[in-house]
C-alpha cells in the first residue's frame, strides 16, 4: 500500500489522513455557527 512496509505504519498513515480530513469537514460545518456578537 504506497510502498509500505508495514501494517502499522499503514495503519497510522490512513488514520493521519482521516484526521486531516475530519478536521477540515468539522471546520465547514461549523464555519459561520454562532460567535461573539457585538
Amino acid at each position: 500500500m504506497l510502498g509500505m512496509e508495514s501494517a502499522s505504519i499503514a495503519i497510522v498513515w490512513l488514520l493521519t489522513v482521516l484526521s486531516a480530513v475530519g478536521c477540515v469537514v468539522y471546520g465547514a460545518m461549523m464555519w459561520n455557527k454562532g460567535g461573539h456578537e457585538e
